[in-house]
């Protein structure tokens, strides 16, 4: 068959296809907004306690805070607006404790508003600096007309996990609005959520070999490969939402983290978005860290002979709370201790607390999960607490001094009482001996000499 003869017609078209192409392709220049960069000479005059700006600033915030509660109009859009006369005053007292120990030297003042040094936040912006850049939340102009840097995206994120306060407060400091840190923080979680996974993870066989070395160094404890505790993070829930599981025994609405621990209070493994309401015991069960332990695919490693020629296999140690397994050792009971059962449960406890601290410390270095959270999205929360335990891991990973008064000064989970876990598996028990006779022998030894 003979090929097909092309009409003029079509080739008129084809013509005015190709023009209309070559036209699309030249993109005329787009005049660029100057963005801001000098953010933190500006945030640090305005909130430095050597400045008086600061000053009056946070006092019209205060008085409007103030003014909203007695006469019920609501002039701050954020979760301070929803509580009572009593928060507020507690708020208030809270701002004015924090601006009075801003440190006069500007690199401690950089740390004090964002947990971390400017070496780590410079690090931590390259990590986020593709995505925020790529898929910027709408509308980040601030009120000069100038785009808000990269910098001052991850300030205002940190700042709002950091301190805990209102997305109103928050943006006061930056000169920017309520809904623009609101979207610049979750933007920044979305980010750092994908982009520092590499941050917390379960250590390969050599890291892990450190790990238990440094266990073993600090606390006599062989083969321990961490210790694991769990906090509640404390919210409020619309009427419709609430329910028995989320009501924990506190009569608090609540949702937990549960994490593992390193000898460096570094998280390993972290489990979130279980409901207050809910044991650690049952949580851990249903964790896949849990599965993967039960299938022998995770403290899998070497197995480690005592002089006895006791095996003890690898294994991280839990509060009571906890069940005894042969992968999780937990303390004997207080009650009729033996002379090893109470030289174990020393060692244990001392080992166990850098789960606690690490806590104090998660939750006193990003008050975001200090603080009773007002209605929070529970889709949304677990992501906010994941990069809140990532941010931790970084700040170690940097080599990063904490303030002295970051971390909180009381228990991460204050008014909650212990917990009880009564099963016991037998291999968990037979671990638990041999490592208290191993523990009793040799301070024996250590006696004699």
């Amino acid at each position: 068959m003979a090929p097909h003869k092309k009409s003029k017609k079509s080739k008129r078209e084809l013509k005015k296809l190709k023009k209309r192409k070559s036209i699309s392709t030249v993109v005329p220049p787009v005049e660029s907004k100057p963005t801001e960069s000098d953010w933190w000479d500006t945030f640090w005059r305005k909130n430095s306690s050597s400045t008086p700006g600061y000053r009056i600033d946070g006092l019209v915030y205060l008085i409007m805070l103030v003014v909203q509660k007695l006469v019920g109009t609501p002039i701050l859009s954020s979760d301070m607006s929803q509580k009572g006369m009593g928060s507020v005053l507690g708020t208030i007292l809270e701002w004015i404790l924090e601006r009075s120990s801003v440190p006069s030297d500007e690199a401690e003042g950089f740390k004090h508003f964002f947990r971390v040094s400017k070496n780590t936040f410079e690090y931590i912006c390259s990590l986020v600096r593709e995505d925020l850049i790529s898929r910027p939340p709408s509308g980040l102009i601030n009120i000069e007309g100038r785009l808000l840097s990269v910098e001052k995206q991850v300030a205002i994120a940190l700042r709002r996990l950091a301190s805990g306060e209102s997305q109103v407060s928050v943006g006061a400091s930056f000169g920017v609005g309520q809904s623009t840190v609101s979207q610049v923080t979750w933007r920044f979680i979305e980010a750092l959520e994908e982009r520092a996974k590499h941050h917390l993870k379960w250590p390969d066989s050599n890291r892990m070999e450190e790990v238990k070395s440094k266990f073993e160094v600090s606390f006599g404890m062989p083969n321990c490969c961490g210790a694991i505790d769990a906090t509640h993070i404390i919210m409020t829930l619309p009427a419709v939402q609430t329910s028995d599981d989320w009501c924990d025994p506190e009569n608090n609405y609540s949702m937990l983290l549960q994490g593992i621990v390193d000898h460096e209070m570094r998280f390993l493994d972290i489990v979130t978005g279980w409901p207050g309401g809910m044991t650690v015991s049952r949580v851990l069960k249903c964790t896949g860290f849990s599965k993967l332990c039960e299938g022998g695919e995770r403290l899998n490693g070497s197995v480690r002979t005592l002089l006895g020629g006791e095996d003890i296999r690898e294994f991280i140690v839990g509060g009571v709370g906890y069940p005894l397994l042969p992968w999780l050792i937990t303390p004997y009971d207080s009650n009729g201790l033996s002379a090893s059962m109470s030289t174990f449960n020393a060692l244990h406890e001392a080992a166990r607390l850098l789960a606690v601290r690490a806590f104090s410390r998660v939750k006193g270095s990003w008050r975001i999960l200090n603080k009773v959270m007002w209605r929070p999205d529970k889709r949304k929360l677990p992501s906010i607490i994941l990069v809140c335990c990532l941010l931790h891991n970084i700040v170690i990973d940097c080599g990063d001094n904490l303030l002295p008064d970051v971390a909180l000064s009381g228990h991460h989970d204050p008014g909650y009482g212990e917990q009880y876990c009564k099963q016991v598996d037998p291999l968990g028990r037979t671990m638990r001996d041999n490592l208290a006779k191993f523990f009793h022998q040799g301070k024996e030894k250590a006696v004699s000499k």
